[in-house]
């Protein structure tokens, strides 16, 4: 297997003067302008006495400098630590330190926030806007931020040539040291080496796309589904990446969408549910097209038309949509697969570097979430039908939790598989289907295992409702529902009563007597969610 560090290499000499990385509707740089400003970094880092191996943590929002100063430490077989930028100032600041990382680069504002005191191992703060120092608390780090570009010209006085770009490899190092933000509320530090992005490149480059497109980027980059599979993957394979630099409104996706002209969508199912609540539903909704789908000669060429104009309204040259970070509603799935738009849903974790499990749209099985890409056991005594731990092996996978061995051993089976916490079941054809996480799995008084997940998605059929969490309070399932807006006016409690009892009146006909609901509540906020987009259901218990 060629490594990831090699193919960007091939890259920057066959695209050099292709546009590599952008800021959309801002500055550029082509694969050769991106090595040099790379170059630059690593001559920076030197002089700096910044070592291979040292951590240098990254928070700011995505841009065409985020990615730069990524690839720069990756490069120089420093631990990049990137770090989702929403973070509270004193959760970030545990998170720097907890680290270890010797050298900050952020979004000033972040910056400004923070309490310098509480960061005692920083040298320094690099303003990842501006390439400017926000901070220095060690003069040799300070002189050699000075002297960078006379020590650049110094080393290539005819500048980078694409001949000049050798990026080591060590496939067993630890590139990347990834905090999990996920629904347990515990973050933990996960170690990626080398070699598991690798091998996430590799299959991505078999499996997907392996040829110079556009892509439009709208993940949060450090989270790690976006930085492999909408940056480094991308990068490695000569795509021009447009990067959005905020959350995607339905109107600047469609704008941005439309200029750049991707091949590929790589999203998360709260924005395929936006673009379902915008762009879709309203074409369902009218008198003609009720009328339409009643009739079965036309029912079927109608979706198809509803398929067709929203691709051309996503640009018109978009194959395929992969989707992601968190489970799809089925009710908006269901949908999707009727308008046949080309898409899959994977699975994976951080863990993994990111993927578990994917299939492309012409493999894929409505409502799994694809095939395994290694080894997957389910921890079942009938693993195609009743539900089991989600198990892996497979060269992707993480070497640990950093300076969290407790968490480590207990993330591995005595034979050595890694333990997802999610439970599932895997059909004949190899197709996985995730029923829930075991952290949410609710025994009920009679002994039945109960899918919060699975209810949710019952839920999610009512017309009102908007979102669902199911709780267990007291033996009795309560399910928080956030509904539609202008659904209820005001502080109307009769209205909220009755709409509570229709919610839960019909949910209950579609249920099995041992998972009926006991009361719906009406909360007025949505729920608060991780940069994948699952519910951090640990706040709702």
């Amino acid at each position: 297997m060629k490594s990831y560090l090699k193919k960007l290499e091939e890259q920057i000499r066959l695209r050099a003067d292709k546009i590599a990385l952008c800021d959309y509707g801002g500055e550029s740089y082509t694969y050769a302008q991106v090595a040099e400003q790379v170059e630059k970094f690593h001559i920076f880092f030197q002089a700096a006495g910044i070592r291979k191996g040292d951590k240098i943590a990254l928070c700011a929002q995505n841009s065409a400098r985020w990615a730069i100063a990524f690839l720069a430490v990756n490069t120089y077989e420093g631990v990049i630590v990137p770090i989702l930028p929403n973070y509270t100032p004193e959760g970030l600041a545990q998170l720097i330190q907890h680290s270890d990382s010797i050298f900050l680069i952020a979004d000033a504002p972040i910056w400004k926030s923070l309490r310098e005191y509480e960061l005692p191992l920083l040298r320094g703060v690099l303003d990842a806007r501006e390439y400017k120092l926000l901070a220095c608390m060690d003069e040799r780090l300070q002189t050699a931020w000075e002297d960078k570009e006379k020590l650049f010209e110094e080393c290539y006085p005819e500048g980078v040539g694409v001949d000049d770009i050798h990026y080591p490899y060590n496939p067993d190092a630890v590139g990347i040291i990834n905090y999990t933000s996920g629904t347990s509320g515990d973050p933990k530090g996960v170690m990626l080496r080398y070699g598991s992005m690798s091998d996430i490149v590799e299959y991505c480059q078999q499996h997907i796309h392996n040829a110079p497109v556009n892509l439009v980027s709208m993940l949060p980059m450090a989270h790690i589904y976006g930085l492999a599979i909408e940056f480094i993957y991308p990068c490695c394979t000569g795509f021009s990446i447009h990067f959005l630099g905020k959350a995607p409104s339905p109107s600047l996706l469609i704008q941005a969408m439309n200029e750049v002209k991707p091949y590929l969508m790589i999203t998360v199912p709260l924005i395929m549910e936006k673009i379902y609540a915008n762009l879709i539903r309203p074409q369902l909704n009218t008198r003609s097209a009720k009328a339409i789908s009643t009739i079965p000669g036309l029912r079927s060429s109608f979706y198809r038309s509803v398929g067709k104009k929203l691709l051309a309204t996503l640009g018109g040259n978009l194959h395929t949509i992969i989707i992601g970070g968190a489970p799809l509603s089925w009710k908006v799935e269901s949908v999707l697969k009727k308008i046949e738009l080309p898409y899959a849903v994977g699975y994976g974790m951080t863990e993994a570097c990111p993927l578990l499990a994917f299939d492309m749209p012409d493999g894929y099985a409505p409502g799994s979430c694809g095939k395994p890409i290694h080894e997957i056991r389910i921890d079942s005594s009938e693993p195609d039908r009743i539900p089991g731990e989600i198990q892996a092996k497979g060269p992707n996978l993480f070497v640990g939790y950093y300076k969290n061995p407790e968490a480590e051993k207990q993330a591995y089976t005595a034979d050595g598989w890694f333990r997802t916490g999610d439970l599932g079941i895997m059909d004949e054809g190899g197709n996985l289907f995730i029923r829930g996480r075991i952290k949410a799995l609710i025994l009920s008084s009679s002994g039945q295992n109960i899918y919060p997940e699975e209810v949710e998605q019952v839920l999610a059929r009512h017309p009102l409702v908007e979102e669902s969490l199911v709780v267990d309070r007291d033996n009795k399932l309560v399910a928080l529902v956030y509904p539609k807006a202008d659904s209820v006016k005001g502080d109307d409690e009769e209205a909220v009563a009755a709409l509570s009892e229709d919610i839960r009146k019909k949910s209950n006909d579609l249920l099995p007597k041992f998972s009926q609901i006991f009361q719906v509540e009406l909360v007025d906020m949505p729920f608060e969610r991780t940069a994948k987009g699952s519910i951090k259901r640990h706040l709702y218990q």
